[in-house]
């Protein structure tokens, strides 16, 4: 491929990386298609297959070394999300409905309604404290607290 080739599609590679949402990861093959179109437009490059080869690895490489700086740098610092939702472990749910032994139910905590798994050996009334012990996603493991049914 010739050197504009690699330059055009390091472009075009940049110009999906614009118009997707933010994953940062069109950014570093544009970047590695780049590389290569500069090294063969230097007379430093090799047969195509070497060409490919360090397309690939300067691609990868930059990837892994620079990708999670990216996200953290442009992360969304004003979302009310937490990033850690393990933070969640402990706390004290609100069962909206009776929730049976390892069945899916809706939790209410913080003021927004979750959906929970009961993992504990006894049913979930509703209007009982539960506490989560586990978060997978947007499901929270739960199993009853100590305390009896809020009115």
């Amino acid at each position: 491929m010739a050197w504009w080739a690699w330059i055009i599609l390091g472009f075009v590679l940049l110009v999906i990386e614009l118009s997707t949402p933010g994953g940062f990861y069109f950014i570093f093959f544009g970047l590695g298609a780049g590389v290569v179109g500069l090294l063969k437009l230097a007379g430093l490059s090799g047969p195509a297959w070497l060409d490919w080869l360090l397309f690939t690895g300067v691609s990868v490489v930059s990837l892994a070394l620079f990708r999670r700086r990216l996200v953290h740098r442009f992360a969304d610092r004003g979302s009310s999300v937490p990033d850690d939702v393990d933070q969640f472990i402990g706390l004290t749910a609100v069962a909206v409905e009776n929730i049976a032994p390892g069945a899916e139910g809706k939790v209410q905590m913080r003021g927004a309604n979750w959906s929970a798994r009961n993992i504990g050996s006894d049913t979930l009334a509703a209007g009982q404290q539960c506490t989560v012990t586990r978060v997978q996603g947007l499901l929270l493991d739960v199993r009853p607290a100590h305390s009896a049914v809020v009115a």
